[in-house]
């Protein structure tokens, strides 16, 4: 079943605009359309400029699209009030790509997870004390580092914050905006690790937006592959990976030098050792 159901999504953006001057029109998002089925890890991927990024923020109304429906549950997140979109928030998240930007740095780690339980009125004191320390054993943190800042902790340390964070409302659907690009190779397996395990342990369904091939082919089971704002391809992992019918990304594919691996990685959906190089 479809938890979530983009149709026709749009996003245009006007460049270089003035008082005698019309701009530019840029397409970021060019009638794009997939769903992405309860439970599962559907892959978005393209180049740098490809529309992906801004597609999962048009998803969450963090942007508005020029036009478009996004149905989650059936329901048009687009269509939303401002106060029913608050509430469909706590159902919807999203980890972005830089885990020490996305901090607030002169806040301590406690209050960063303890942040959307405050906004949204969870709990006392006592109550999402608890919940934030829950959340850290949870995300394979020390929570007798709760009152530490942004800065005390290693970049993947952050990123599981943030991670903490965007799990702190019981999410059902989450968007993972590059969450592993910025750190290093040997901590984006136990990071994408955790997230694989914490989708079997919560019935998380997840986006998972990336450039990495790599990572989408073992960790996704469809992917859909965006190139100026265009899908051009949608296929299972499997499929896409093994026959892609599509010049670009026939060109992803071959840019990627071979891959080494060593540890539990397996092909198709499945976990990834600690040895791999790139």
């Amino acid at each position: 079943m479809a938890l979530v159901e983009v149709s026709h999504l749009v996003k245009h953006f006007v460049r270089n605009a003035g008082l005698f001057r019309k701009g530019t029109v840029v397409k970021a998002v060019d009638d794009v359309s997939f769903t992405i089925e309860e439970g599962e890890t559907f892959g978005l991927v393209g180049e740098s400029g490809s529309g992906k990024t801004t597609t999962g923020r048009c998803m969450l109304r963090l942007i508005d699209p020029t036009s478009g429906e996004v149905r989650v549950r059936g329901e048009n997140v687009l269509a939303f009030s401002r106060r029913r979109l608050r509430e469909a928030r706590r159902d919807m998240q999203i980890v972005f790509q830089d885990p020490y930007s996305s901090l607030n740095p002169r806040m301590r780690a406690r209050q960063i997870v303890e942040e959307p339980l405050i906004i949204h009125r969870l709990g006392d004191r006592r109550a999402r004390r608890d919940r934030v320390a829950e959340l850290f054993h949870l995300v394979g943190l020390d929570p007798t580092h709760l009152d530490r800042y942004p800065h005390q902790f290693s970049g993947g340390q952050r990123q599981r914050i943030g991670l903490a964070r965007a799990l702190a409302l019981h999410p059902s659907f989450v968007i993972l905006d590059e969450p592993v690009s910025a750190l290093d190779v040997s901590v984006q397996a136990q990071v994408v690790n955790l997230l694989m395990d914490l989708q079997q342990q919560l019935k998380l369904t997840y986006l998972f937006i990336a450039h990495d091939l790599r990572l989408v082919q073992h960790i996704c089971s469809r992917v859909a592959v965006m190139y100026l704002g265009r899908l051009v391809e949608m296929a299972p992992a499997a499929s896409l990976f093994a026959a892609p019918q599509h010049a670009y990304t026939r060109a992803l594919l071959a840019a990627l030098a071979p891959l080494e691996v060593g540890g539990d990685v397996t092909v198709g959906v499945g976990r990834i050792g600690f040895a791999l190089q790139v």
